[in-house]
């Protein structure tokens, strides 16, 4: 290489203008899945339950009720993914069109599965299973203790439960068409509202909550009576003739 080469390289070398980056890393956007119940509901402003709960229940009541293998048929596990990593980001999302019922209804399901605390924690479980297994045969008194130990609920937990057996129970009402009677809804939704851990009776013990889970769902109204939250009804006054447009999903700041 010549002299006339090597001036021109030390040069162009010479030119560069080293910039200096001066892009800031942010605080990483509240996530919505994966998170403690209370920091869900922080920011679900007019409600008490998490808004993606409130989001995906009122988009499977409008366009799930009679969908034959609702919570039952797996949604697409790429959709899934998508609208999770939506809800993650607080990206508006609209599921009329873009999402479908068995992928809302899986979302719903894989929320509750990743919450840090079940819906019925540890402890609560743990005394559930040893009321019910004690008062077998005396369902009025299991009602009354069920009663006693969800009133001591941690509030999110309590509304959630509430929450979510209402709109179970307005399924329920569909299961001529959808297949989803009360026994089965508690079959889906037992493991993931009282979470088991493994061991020699795992297998026994979520069985018994699912029973658990099926009492409180034929008795939700006596359980829940005079209880605050009666606003919680999902939908009930809705005017049939409506066009019950679902609102897309807004992340609050």
């Amino acid at each position: 290489m010549g002299t006339g080469a090597s001036i021109s390289i030390c040069q162009s070398l010479s030119s560069i203008e080293i910039k200096h980056c001066t892009n800031k890393v942010g605080p990483s956007p509240q996530r919505t899945f994966g998170v403690p119940l209370g920091s869900c509901i922080q920011d679900a402003v007019d409600s008490q339950v998490p808004l993606v709960v409130k989001h995906l229940v009122e988009y499977l009541e409008e366009f799930g009720l009679d969908h034959k293998g609702l919570f039952r048929t797996s949604g697409s596990a790429t959709k899934i993914k998508e609208l999770k990593q939506k809800y993650d980001r607080g990206e508006e999302l609209d599921l009329v069109n873009e999402g479908d019922v068995d992928s809302a209804a899986s979302l719903l399901k894989l929320f509750l599965n990743e919450l840090p605390v079940a819906v019925f924690p540890e402890d609560t479980c743990a005394a559930v299973l040893a009321t019910f297994e004690e008062n077998i045969n005396h369902m009025a008194e299991c009602t009354r203790c069920l009663k006693t130990l969800l009133s001591d609920l941690p509030k999110a937990h309590y509304h959630l439960f509430h929450y979510l057996v209402t709109f179970l129970t307005k399924v329920s009402l569909h299961s001529d068409v959808n297949l989803m009677t009360l026994e089965n809804l508690a079959i889906v939704f037992g493991p993931t509202l009282f979470r088991i851990p493994c061991g020699p009776l795992a297998c026994e013990k979520q069985t018994f909550c699912n029973s658990v889970l099926l009492h409180a769902l034929r008795h939700y109204e006596e359980l829940l009576a005079g209880c605050s939250d009666s606003h919680f009804s999902v939908a009930e006054d809705r005017n049939p003739q409506s066009s019950g447009t679902v609102l897309p999903y807004t992340c609050l700041d």
